[in-house]
This record gives structure tokens, sequence and C-alpha cells, in this order.
């Protein structure tokens, strides 16, 4: 059934009360069947996209991990990360039922009553690591973005088992863990490029040391070429393992100001180098701007897990790329520090990285 709101939701109090802090979030807007888009989600014009802008002919590579020990296969990964930051690998060792999974409960944990949703919201969760929301960072948007997500920090399998949503718990853990042959496969081979030959305990922790897991929801939307479900930006990960849905409506960055679509294909993984990465490499591999479009006529939904630095991690560029007398682009800088600049300002494509730059 639709949720009701008594007063007209064209208020912009009442779509910040309604959408925010009653955790009805975009879905709910959604399901009220409004004919047309809420000015606080109509995005200005630079920022939307348009058929004149997408690249059609263009694609980023799709890497079959068949054979993970070829040397072929760590070339491939290794020259998609430099070119594009964004790739698809496909046979890569997760199951294909733990990736149907846990589009499920991501589906599941939406279609729970909106005060069971609010218990995780910032203001009512048992935690910081659990954390129900809209949009990216409302209060520094001057307009909203068109999705609801559920954003899990990884701790302890005992903060899984006790604060996180029953909804979904099970099937994230079970992917997180079902992704990290994959993760250490992926990060091997692109250290190899840049003269990391082992990933001891160190570079372990400053590579993998943390993971974040979203689970995304963008509703059906009145007016979809009006707003965006997600703003150009890069991750500030060392890389995103992305799980989405057959909607498609991802595009990363292309030449100049065009874009190029990510399209579904069925199994696959979408990976793309995060800044955290671009840091580390001195600008080797590429952290490269994406963004998600809104869709008029299904709801989609998408599953990232952002491999990263442990917050109190310092990062700067590895001695080993600057061995040959490179010139350090990019200073040292506390983890920490850098997700935090990032989550204050609303998404405003890569200037993120201008923190780090010396």
């Amino acid at each position: 059934m639709a949720p009701t709101i008594a007063t007209p939701i064209s208020e912009s109090s009442n779509i910040t009360d309604f959408v925010v802090t009653n955790g009805n979030g975009v879905k709910g807007i959604s399901e009220m069947g409004l004919k047309t888009l809420p000015k606080q989600y109509i995005q200005p014009v630079e920022e939307r996209i348009t058929v004149s802008n997408i690249l059609p002919q263009e694609s980023i590579p799709i890497i079959d991990m068949s054979n993970w020990d070829e040397q072929k296969v760590s070339e491939s990964i290794c020259d998609a990360a430099e070119k594009w930051g964004f790739f698809q690998i496909i046979n890569h060792g997760v199951p294909i039922e733990v990736l149907e999974n846990v589009k499920v409960a991501t589906h599941r944990f939406f279609n729970l009553p909106a005060e069971e949703k609010r218990k995780f919201s910032k203001e009512n969760s048992p935690s910081n690591s659990v954390r129900f929301g809209t949009s990216f960072s409302p209060e520094a948007e001057k307009a909203l973005e068109w999705k609801d997500y559920l954003s899990l920090f990884y701790v302890s399998e005992d903060e899984v088992s006790a604060l996180w949503p029953s909804a979904c718990k099970d099937q994230v853990l079970e992917y997180m863990r079902g992704s990290e042959p994959v993760i250490q496969r992926l990060l091997e081979a692109l250290m190899k490029r840049i003269n990391v030959k082992e990933i001891d305990e160190t570079k372990e922790s400053l590579l993998m040391g943390s993971k974040r897991i979203n689970l995304n929801y963008y509703p059906i939307c009145p007016n979809p070429e009006l707003t965006v479900g997600v703003g150009r930006h890069s991750d500030v990960s060392t890389i995103t393992i992305l799980l989405q849905d057959d909607i498609g409506g991802l595009y990363v960055r292309g030449n100049n100001d065009s874009w190029v679509h990510v399209p579904p294909v069925s199994g696959s993984l979408v990976i793309n180098v995060g800044d955290a990465l671009q840091i580390m490499s001195n600008g080797r591999y590429k952290s490269i701007e994406h963004r998600v479009v809104a869709s008029g006529s299904k709801n989609r939904i998408s599953v990232p897990i952002f491999v990263n630095p442990r917050p109190c991690d310092m990062v700067g560029p590895f001695s080993k790329v600057l061995v040959e007398g490179e010139i350090a682009l990019y200073k040292q800088v506390l983890y920490s520090d850098y997700v935090k600049h990032f989550f204050r300002k609303a998404h405003d494509g890569k200037n993120t990285i201008e923190f780090a730059k010396i």
C-alpha cells in the first residue's frame, strides 16, 4: 500500500520529513504515483545526461577470469585499470547463487515498512557502522539524488550478527566472503604492474584493511531525465566490486564530456579503481568519474563492496612506485580525513582527489 502524507508533498520541509526523517525514502515518493518530479530532485541542466553526450559505440573491457593464472589475464586487468579505471569480470568464481541471493535480500530490505528501515537511520541506528539513508549527503546538496541506500561497514562477524538487518545480513556476509579471493587476486595483479611484488601485512592493511558494502535502491522516477540516481563522482576506495541487476543505468566518463554505458552482463561483476589506489599508484591507475541515471519504468538495485584502507592508515604513493626517480604527485594523507572530505560535500566529479595533491 502506498504511503500517505497529510500535507502537500511539494513543500520543501514536508519532502525532508517524509523522505528523510520518517524513513520513507524516495521509494515512498515513487509509490505515491506522482506524475511530476518534486523540485528538490531537479538537477541543474549541466548535471543531467542526454543522448548527445553518450558514446554508444564505446564499452569498457569485459575480462574472462576462467584462467586466473594466465599472464594475459593479469595484463588485461592492469591495462583496463590504466586506460579505463573500469572493467567487468566474468567466470570470477563467486557462485551465481550467492549473487542472486544478495539481490533478493536487497529487495527484501527495501520492501520493509518505513518504520522498520527507520530503525537504521542516522538518528536511530544502534551503530555508526549501519546506516539507512537517502540521496548522498542531503544537508550539503542543492539538488537531491534519486536513491535510497543501506550502508554497512564491516567490523566483525559478531557485529554483523547483532546489528545488521536480519532481512539481508546473511546474504550480504556470504557475498563479502565469496568476493575475498577475487579481491585478493585482482590486487595482486595490479600491484605487480607497479613493482609491488608481494602484499605483506602492511600493504594488505593499506589496500584492503576495511570494507563497506552498500545496498542501493533506485525506484521508478516520474521524470528521470530531470534528475540523477547518483551524481558524477569517483569512489574513495582502493577498488570497488559492483554487482548490478539487469536494468542498466551506470555510466562512466569517456573522452571529454562524453559518457559510456556499462551494460548489465549476466553473472558479471563490475570492478573500478578508487581514489586510494590512484594515490598509491601515483596516478598510474585512474579512478574514473561515474554516475547513475534514474529509470522511468523499473526499480533498479546495485550492491557495491568498497575495499578500502583502514581509517587510521596514512595513504600516499608507494615507495616502490617512486624508486626510479618518479616525482610524487600526492602527499601522505590520513585516510579518515580523506573520506570525511568526500562526505561533507555534494558529489562533484573528481574534485576530492585535489585534497591529496601536492
